[in-house]
């Protein structure tokens, strides 16, 4: 088991500046690699206070933003254009970035994409529920319509 310190959001896991034990695949494959976390060491652990407070000052000034950019984001109409075949069914699947990108087009606050969270992935025309964590006290569903890319 490896000790680490999150430096992110990892859904299921922990937020930045929570320390985890993780199975020692886990971390050399995925955390340590995408920069979601960091190995525990004592110097390391007097980061997570640092982390912490700006996380907390960051939330207390932002939940007010998030319910108002929650409001304008499920209000919002966002299509994503995919190319796909005579069934309607997609070559490929829709991305979180292509959904940011056509969230922003929408006239909607821009999201990171690494908050957006598909249930399923999309690979076919039509209405797709998606939630967007922008707050961990706030969680908007916006339906995504993909359509057919001329």
């Amino acid at each position: 088991m490896s000790k680490l310190i999150l430096t992110q959001e990892v859904t299921g896991l922990g937020e930045p500046g929570d320390i985890v034990e993780v199975k020692d695949g886990y971390a050399r494959n995925f955390l340590l690699p995408r920069k979601l976390a960091q190995p525990w060491t004592k110097g390391a652990e007097k980061n997570i206070t640092a982390i912490r407070r700006a996380r907390k000052a960051r939330e207390m000034a932002s939940l007010d933003d998030a319910r108002a950019a929650r409001d304008t984001l499920q209000s919002a109409a966002v299509t994503v254009a995919a190319k796909a075949g005579s069934g309607g069914r997609l070559f490929g699947a829709v991305t979180t970035t292509e959904i940011a990108d056509a969230v922003k087009a929408a006239g909607a606050p821009s999201v990171d994409k690494r908050k957006i969270e598909v249930a399923a992935p999309i690979k076919s025309v039509g209405e797709h529920k998606v939630t967007i964590k922008l707050h961990p006290e706030v969680v908007a569903t916006v339906t995504v319509s993909v359509v057919v890319a001329v």
